[in-house]
């Protein structure tokens, strides 16, 4: 075993409980550790809608990226805390309408890396690349982009779930913004994250909280609108992820409205 092998094992850190992990647990996929699958059991126990509320998350993208392709022309995507592999990743959903598209996954989480090869499967025409790296350096993550993506024409930033990984220390709206001051004019930004207005689903974090690696922070659905400021906002602007742009011929789960999103427009 080289090194690099080393310290990727050293960094998955199977005895706990990682984000990405965790919610792959909660979408029902197999990529996770008996600590993930004990800790998303907790989170279900205190807030039983918690495995709706994630495939929701799932759908906005999926919506996202079909307004942000065939509406805006958006042909090159930067997806910042991508996670485990599913149905249905950025570049698959981008591709099946433009198969030029153009894609950079960008994570930190080890075991996100060893199942890259799984985001890079792009269509003949276009590009996936895969960067390991934190949301915390954007002059890296533009940097690595740039290899992939021409930052010259517009592109779409998607950033699900992942401002709420990050504390307030971190200083989380100047980090987007530091995203997309690398991004030309015409570039787009697709957020979502979760809300601090269900007590069940703040009692749920909390013990994800007490025995993860990393914590995950619940903000008002004010603090979320501000990541948007300076753009134009799509409408219907920032909303619950169920009330973005609903599929008519999809039936809505009822689930509550714990996470907000919205997609707007660099002037």
């Amino acid at each position: 075993m080289d090194h690099s092998t080393d310290e990727l094992k050293a960094r998955l850190q199977t005895d706990r409980p990682h984000s990405a992990r965790v919610w792959n647990y909660l979408l029902g996929g197999k990529d996770n550790y008996t600590v993930d699958s004990e800790v998303g059991d907790v989170i279900l126990s205190t807030f039983p809608e918690f495995a709706s509320v994630a495939r929701l998350q799932r759908r906005f993208l999926a919506r996202a990226v079909d307004f942000l392709v065939r509406e805006a022309g958006i042909r090159q995507f930067l997806d910042v805390g991508t996670g485990l592999p599913t149905a249905d990743n950025t570049h698959e959903l981008a591709q099946r309408i433009a198969p030029e598209s153009r894609v950079v996954y960008v994570d930190n989480d080890p075991l996100v890396l060893t199942h890259a090869q799984a985001l890079l499967t792009s269509s003949d025409e276009g590009a996936c690349a895969y960067v390991d790296a934190d949301v915390r350096d954007p002059a890296r993550i533009l940097a690595e982009a740039a290899k992939t993506l021409d930052l010259d024409r517009p592109v779409a930033l998607t950033m699900l779930g992942i401002m709420g990984q990050i504390t307030d220390e971190d200083r989380p709206a100047d980090l987007v913004a530091a995203l997309l001051s690398g991004l030309p004019s015409g570039s787009y930004l697709a957020l979502s994250d979760g809300t601090d207005t269900n007590d069940a689903l703040n009692r749920a974090v909390a013990a994800y909280n007490q025995q993860s690696v990393h914590t995950y922070h619940l903000r008002s659905p004010q603090v979320i609108g501000s990541f948007f400021a300076g753009l134009d906002l799509v409408p219907p602007g920032v909303v619950s992820s169920t009330a973005w742009r609903p599929d008519p011929s999809r039936p809505q789960e009822a689930t509550a409205e714990v996470a907000f999103c919205g997609v707007a427009r660099k002037p």
